[in-house]
């Protein structure tokens, strides 16, 4: 990995993930798409990281999206679909996310910001798909329609007109705001809430909502039963109601 992103991972078992590029605002040059590959990578292959956070260096940008300068010198048509390192689509991963949108999130900012499976914003932070600007497209909003209204989602791509954090908030795509000095502790502390949880029912509870988004109603019920089998029949299982009833904190295996 080159310094375009940074890995670490804090003794709780929590991997923050930062774009570190804050002079080009952050945009997904090929550096940093070849960094956040190599990253997330290392995230899910890492077995000390429960939880990944992704921010952006700076105060300014989480990500402004493309490199635009970049097009212009590669004369870029469609983007191949892997061309780009969004979480669950082009990169396999099996653990929670969260984006910690610290600045602008525009276009592929916001694509990639989307992609978590939570988001923390600064209340300084915007987000817009700004491709109508740039004769360019955004296919990969269309997962949208499952996070926000169908107006606001197809106001939002007619427009390419920014939107507050505040507004981000009130749609229901962000989860939590918070002033930009304490936005990663917000984001910790969101990823702390996660990770109290038994590892297998976490991911349990992630793999249904995903499926859930897919499926109607009665399929996603039985897919939902299927993917909390090893939950229920795990040891934590045990764990968590034995816990309960001694009035302590339990001691989760994953197993």
């Amino acid at each position: 990995m080159s310094d375009a992103v940074l890995y670490s991972v804090d003794q709780d078992g929590i991997a923050i993930i930062t774009i570190n590029r804050p002079d080009q605002r952050n945009c997904l040059s090929k550096e940093v798409r070849q960094g956040l590959f190599a990253a997330w990578g290392r995230f899910e292959n890492d077995i000390t990281a429960r939880i990944a956070i992704l921010t952006g260096s700076g105060e300014k940008a989480f990500c402004a999206g493309g490199d635009l300068k970049e097009m212009v010198e590669t004369g870029l048509k469609v983007p191949p679909r892997d061309m780009f390192p969004v979480p669950y689509e082009t990169i396999k991963l099996s653990k929670p996310t969260i984006a910690a949108v610290n600045g602008v999130a525009f276009a592929g900012g916001w694509m990639i910001a989307q992609g978590c499976d939570l988001c923390v914003a600064s209340t300084s932070a915007k987000f817009a798909i700004t491709e109508v600007k740039v004769g360019r497209g955004s296919p990969w909003a269309a997962p949208l329609i499952h996070m926000i209204p169908q107006r606001i989602f197809m106001e939002i791509v007619l427009t390419g007109k920014p939107i507050s954090a505040q507004r981000a908030y009130e749609i229901g795509l962000v989860n939590r705001l918070a002033e930009p000095e304490a936005l990663m502790n917000a984001a910790l502390e969101l990823a702390r809430e996660v990770i109290e949880g038994a590892p297998l029912s976490v991911a349990a509870a992630r793999e249904t909502v995903m499926l859930a988004t897919e499926m109607g109603r009665a399929a996603a019920l039985e897919a939902g039963w299927a993917a909390h089998e090893s939950a229920y029949n795990s040891d934590d299982a045990q764990e968590g109601p034995r816990a309960f009833s001694e009035k302590r904190k339990p001691l989760w295996s994953g197993r």
